[in-house]
């Protein structure tokens, strides 16, 4: 019973959060940033997951099987993976940004800025929605039945027909495409930065104004890794399970295992509340 609290409390805290992220971002003119939008792009895709997905993994830990049927078990699993797409793919595009800005700030795109992210955050909603949909529509009820004429129904990531090959083979690619690869690309892109911002002294070659403008870029490329940092610690436990159930292993499902998928999967549905709380403690923007 603590699992469907801790969903309660990342339900409030999350709409709460990316509803006022958005809020803030639509009214105010002056913070329709490029950084700003992929962050209001991020947390409409969190603001998603909170309204449609929570209340369902709540359920699940309250009852003892699905209750939905099958059109809610494939929604609800396109909807867990467009909202992990859009953020870690979102997540590389605003570190792509900010190496731009910091990097190469004179071969800034001439066209609108917005115009330009408002293109690709739409894009990457397109491309996480693909990839989402090949989710969903694997997704199916299972009926377990027991000698006791009891049943049970369980949403399945995929119909037990196709072997534990292609289990494992499912959760090892979206580690690779939703972990590996962009947290790989955000790290070299973030190593680059590092060795311009501190190895290179140019604060002592720049004027004033152009070292202000650059110490504001280096703000931002912290909060935007602040929030990468995040995305890591709440995401990596549940990829470390789900990559031990589905794959052949030598352990048994012990207690241990049992209190780890819980935490990890609550953790991972934490990361679609902790973002607000970052950006308000962090961006003095979003504090004004």
């Amino acid at each position: 019973h603590v699992v469907p609290v801790v969903f309660s409390l990342i339900f409030l805290v999350g709409v709460v959060g990316n509803s006022l992220v958005i809020f803030i971002i639509l009214r105010q003119k002056a913070m329709r940033t490029t950084p700003n939008i992929f962050i209001g792009s991020l947390a409409l895709g969190d603001l998603l997951l909170l309204l449609v997905s929570v209340p369902f993994y709540g359920m699940i830990y309250t009852l003892s099987d699905w209750p939905h049927g099958d059109f809610l078990c494939r929604l609800n699993g396109f909807l867990v993976t467009l909202s992990l797409g859009v953020s870690i793919f979102t997540l590389t595009a605003l570190s792509a940004d900010r190496y731009m800005a910091i990097m190469h700030p004179m071969k800034r795109y001439t066209d609108s800025p917005s115009r330009r992210t408002v293109v690709i955050a739409a894009a990457i909603w397109l491309v996480a929605a693909v990839f989402a949909a090949v989710e969903g529509s694997a997704r199916n009820i299972k009926i377990y039945k027991f000698d006791n004429a009891a049943s049970m129904r369980i949403c399945n990531s995929h119909p037990e027909e196709w072997g534990a090959w292609f289990t494992c083979f499912r959760t090892s690619m979206r580690f690779v495409v939703y972990f590996v690869v962009p947290i790989v690309i955000i790290g070299v892109l973030y190593l680059l930065m590092a060795r311009s911002l501190w190895t290179s002294g140019s604060f002592t070659q720049q004027s004033e104004a152009a070292a202000r403008q650059t110490e504001t870029r280096r703000k931002v490329a912290i909060l935007v890794l602040s929030i990468v940092v995040l995305f890591v610690i709440c995401w990596l436990p549940r990829h470390i399970y789900t990559l031990w159930f589905d794959c052949p292993s030598y352990g048994w499902y012990s207690m241990f295992w049992h209190v780890y998928k819980m935490v990890s999967f609550c953790l991972s549905f934490m990361n679609s509340c902790v973002n607000p709380v970052a950006l308000f403690v962090l961006s003095d923007q979003f504090r004004k």
